[in-house]
Formats: C-alpha cells, sequence, structure tokens
C-alpha cells in the first residue's frame, strides 16, 4: 500500500514536473521573442544592443553638443555606441590636464596639436597604447598619411590617429561693409592694418552715432588668437628661428618684441578689447556678430559660419578676407604640422589588445562612405541634397548643419583625401569657402615652418609646457601694461634658468647632427 502510495506520488510529482517544464520552456520562448523584437527595434533605433561601446572625450567648438538623432545615425554608420564627453573648447586643456593627473582618461582623448607636449611624457611612461602595429590590419588606416604619422610620432612609434589640416589657413576677417563705408580699402601692409582697425575703433563705421566698436575682437590664446598670426607679419620665427647659425626661441628676438608693442598699441588705444587675455572663443565670436567689433585675426576658415550668424543680426553684413599682410620684411605666415589634433587610446580605460582592437575598428569603418559622408556634410534630404551627383546645400541646410553636424566633425580621422567623401557642386564652394580655399592655397607659398620640427628636445618634452606659461603669462602682462620691456626679459631668463637654457642646447645639437648627415 505505502509502495502504491509511493508511487503514486511520484507520479503525480512527475506530472507536475512535466507542466512546469513546459510553462518555462514556453515562457522562455516568449521571452526569446519578446527579446528578438526588442533587439529588432533597437537595431531601428540606433541603440543596438550588440554594438561595442567606446568612450570618447571631445573638445566642442560650437554652443551646444549635436542632437541626439544625429548621434544615433552615426552610431548606426559605424556600428559602435558613443558615450561622448563633449567639453567646451576654452577648458579642453585644463580637463586633459586634469584627466592625466587623475589618470581618469576616457578610452579615447583628443588632444590639440599645441597641446600635443603635455601627453608625450605621459606616452612615454606607458599610459598609451602603441597602435603602429596594428594599422596594417585596417582597410582605410593603412592608406593613412605616413609622413603626418610620423609627425605625430614618439620615439618612432605611433601611438595616435591624427586629424589632418591645410599648412595655414590663418590670416585677417575683417568686415568690408565697415571699410566700404569709411572709404577704405582692405589693408595690405601693416601700417594700414593698424589705420583700419583705429578707423573702425573710433569713426562709428556701424553708423549708429556712439563710439561703441571696436577694429577687432581677440581671446586669451597666443597661438590661435591674433598674436602669433601679427608676429607673422613682422617677420617672427614660427615658435623657434635660425639666428647667426644658431636655433633661438621665438621670444628672444627682436621682431617678437615688435609684435608685443604692436599688441599693445592696439590695447592701449582700445582697438582690441582690453580683456581680451582672459576672452573665450564664444565671446570673441558674439562680439563681432553682434556688430561690437569689426573682425579678428585667426583663421580664415571660420569666415563663413561667421557671416551665416552676423547675418541673422545685420542682412547686409559682409567679410573680407585677407592673407597677406606686408611687413618690415616682407610677406609671410606661420605653418602648422600636418595635423589639427590626434586621438590617443588609454591603456587603464582599455583593457586588452581585442578591445583596442574593436575600437581601431570604429576608426576604420568611419572612414567609409557612408560614415564619412554622415560626419562630414549630414543626412542627405535634411544638411544636403544631390545633385548629378555632387552635394549641394541650401541656406536653410546650411542652418541645420551648423547645429546638427558642425560638432561632429571633431569625430573625423585624417579627413582630406579620404576618397570615400562625396564632392560639393561648386555652388558649395561659393563664394567665401572658396575664397577661403583659395588663400589658404596662396599661404603655401609663404610659410614660415618651425625649425625644430622633425628635432627632439627631452627637456621640452618634459617641462616645456610648464615653461611656456612663463612666457605667455609675461607676453601677456606686457601687452596689457603691466610690465615693460626690462621686466619682460626678466622672464625670459627666468624661463632659461629653470630649463630653457637646456631646451636651447638640446635643440641646438639636434640641429647640427641633422645638418652634417
Amino acid at each position: 500500500m505505502e509502495a502504491g502510495g509511493g508511487s503514486g506520488v511520484r507520479g503525480r510529482l512527475n506530472c507536475i514536473s512535466a507542466k512546469v517544464m513546459a510553462i518555462a520552456l514556453m515562457a522562455l520562448f516568449v521571452a526569446m521573442l519578446l527579446g528578438g523584437c526588442k533587439e529588432k527595434d533597437e537595431r531601428a533605433d540606433g541603440r543596438d544592443s550588440d554594438f561595442k561601446t567606446i568612450g570618447l572625450m571631445i573638445p566642442l567648438h560650437q554652443n551646444q553638443a549635436p542632437p541626439p538623432d544625429m548621434l544615433r545615425a552615426v552610431e548606426q554608420a559605424v556600428q559602435a555606441k558613443l558615450e561622448i564627453d563633449w567639453i567646451p573648447d576654452d577648458n579642453y586643456r585644463d580637463k586633459i590636464i586634469n584627466a592625466l593627473q587623475t589618470n581618469s582618461l576616457k578610452q579615447v582623448t583628443y588632444v590639440n596639436q599645441s597641446d600635443y607636449v603635455y601627453m608625450k611624457n605621459a606616452i612615454r611612461s606607458g599610459m598609451f597604447w602603441e597602435i603602429g602595429p596594428y594599422l596594417q590590419f585596417y582597410p582605410n588606416l593603412k592608406k593613412l598619411n605616413k609622413s603626418i604619422l610620423n609627425e605625430t610620432g614618439v620615439e618612432g612609434k605611433i601611438y595616435s590617429l591624427y586629424t589632418e589640416r591645410p599648412a595655414s589657413r590663418q590670416g585677417v576677417i575683417l568686415r568690408k561693409d565697415w571699410l566700404d563705408r569709411l572709404h577704405l580699402q582692405a589693408p595690405r601692409t601693416t601700417d594700414e592694418l593698424y589705420e583700419a582697425l583705429k578707423r573702425f575703433a573710433t569713426d562709428d563705421p556701424d553708423g549708429n552715432g556712439v563710439q561703441d566698436t571696436l577694429g577687432i575682437a581677440d581671446r586669451g590664446d597666443l597661438t590661435y588668437g591674433a598674436f602669433k598670426t601679427l608676429g607673422s607679419y613682422f617677420g617672427t620665427p614660427n615658435n623657434w628661428g635660425l639666428q647667426d647659425g644658431a636655433l633661438v626661441p621665438d621670444f628672444k628676438t627682436k621682431e617678437y618684441a615688435d609684435t608685443m608693442n604692436f599688441m599693445k598699441k592696439l590695447v592701449s588705444e582700445q582697438i582690441v578689447n582690453k580683456d581680451f587675455a582672459v576672452t573665450s572663443k564664444q565671446i570673441q565670436r558674439y562680439m563681432i556678430i553682434n556688430g561690437k567689433a569689426g573682425g579678428f585675426i585667426g583663421n580664415l576658415a571660420d569666415a563663413p559660419r561667421l557671416l551665416s550668424e552676423l547675418r541673422k543680426f545685420e542682412p547686409q553684413a559682409e567679410l573680407v578676407l585677407i592673407n597677406r599682410i606686408k611687413g618690415p620684411k616682407g610677406e609671410g605666415i606661420w605653418s602648422y604640422p600636418g595635423y589639427s589634433g590626434v586621438f590617443l587610446f588609454s591603456k587603464k580605460a582599455i583593457k586588452n589588445e581585442e578591445e583596442l582592437r574593436s575600437i581601431l575598428g570604429f576608426f576604420d569603418r568611419s572612414l567609409n562612405k557612408e560614415p564619412a559622408n554622415l560626419l562630414q556634410y549630414g543626412i542627405e534630404g535634411k544638411h544636403y541634397e544631390l545633385k548629378q551627383g555632387k552635394v549641394s546645400v541650401t541656406e536653410e541646410m546650411k542652418l541645420r548643419y551648423d547645429t546638427d553636424v558642425l560638432p561632429l566633425t571633431s569625430l573625423v580621422v585624417a579627413g582630406m583625401d579620404n576618397e570615400n567623401l562625396l564632392e560639393p557642386e561648386d555652388e558649395l564652394e561659393a563664394p567665401l569657402v572658396a575664397e577661403v580655399n583659395r588663400l589658404t592655397k596662396d599661404n603655401e607659398s609663404m610659410l614660415i615652418r618651425d625649425r625644430t620640427e622633425g628635432l627632439s628636445s627631452p627637456t621640452y618634452d618634459m617641462r616645456g609646457a610648464e615653461l611656456s606659461d612663463i612666457i605667455a603669462n609675461a607676453t601677456f602682462n606686457y601687452i596689457l601694461g603691466k610690465i615693460d620691456l626690462a621686466a619682460f626679459y626678466n622672464e625670459v631668463a627666468a624661463w632659461e634658468s629653470r630649463g630653457g637654457a637646456d631646451i636651447i642646447k638640446e635643440y641646438n645639437e639636434a640641429y647640427k647632427q641633422t645638418s652634417n648627415r
């Protein structure tokens, strides 16, 4: 009886277990179906759960980050989930230094060319992956310009992907309608430039009956603001030059002092904003857009977007671009290296070689036709249209482009020679963009090169950024009238005593070695 009763219990348990198992299997099947639907939905929305997540820190040169729908479109095209820290460009250097000091870098960090010196000792210390050996395995990355890659190298090894740029896009951007109103021609010499800027500040170029305008707006950047380009007009070397067969830093030359005196005059006569040393690029742009200033000295490529924004307030406004300003030594313009910045890959944030390869795969795919054109031009029908196979843009599309697409161009690797990019039609290049391109090309005939390109100074790599602050502060203080020239050269002596003399010695030794080859 017990046996029979036990058998009955086991039978009922087996029956119940079978039912439970069937229910569980059905639930699992439904979950798989739902999961599959969800996966398809996520793919449709550009949030594919199979995509690898990549963390990046990128500078933001515009007022706001791109909208979420644009970022999702990019993610779909490159098959990656992007977690981007968009850092305003004015604060970017400080953020990088802080991330270095706290070893809290993202997987991928963009570094401006002028800030790259901050990273070289970190690279030597092993904080970043060497990527050179991997590039050959990617169809697009293996085509990158070897010469530019070598420019970014540290001790002969490649640690970064570069963003390409022309040799020099520097010049002067002025309100042409203001020049016309004051019966002035576009300036062609340093004296004529001073005269035009002076008249902008004193002769009511906007016709409102009030002396409330400035000649130019400038910002607290001695490289990409007005100062370095003005230095070219006065014949200042590009960082380092030759005197009596020896390399010297630019700030030890007479031409550097002449440039400081010119800027000091602009400040003292209220031709430039007196607080320029602490002015951001955004404020600088706003001063021009709202009619406070007559232009700026810097990157000519900023002109098309600047004019677009300016005409929202003054529809009749016009700009003129000038790349040749003759100074005491003739015409010349400082040149950059072949890259505007680099992407570095953190060893702490990227755990292993497999993860590194996956991230490099994202950059390789970004050079394919669909993502490359998405990053360059935006979405067809929204930001551009195709006419006979070429990109055409209406004014309405251009406004959307500036908001939606322009910030994303900071993600572009290489760029200038990507064979997958569509061609713009002629109308897209006219008139101001075409003028920027023409003057940029013309700049190549009068470049002032940095004489230390390709040379190495261990002291500069270790302490150059720190020591450069001494000269930058002294330069600002002299221009603002806080110190005299003797005090400026006292700061130069301090620079030499704290390591600058070693930098001069090391660069000259390297220069002699290359000269004797």
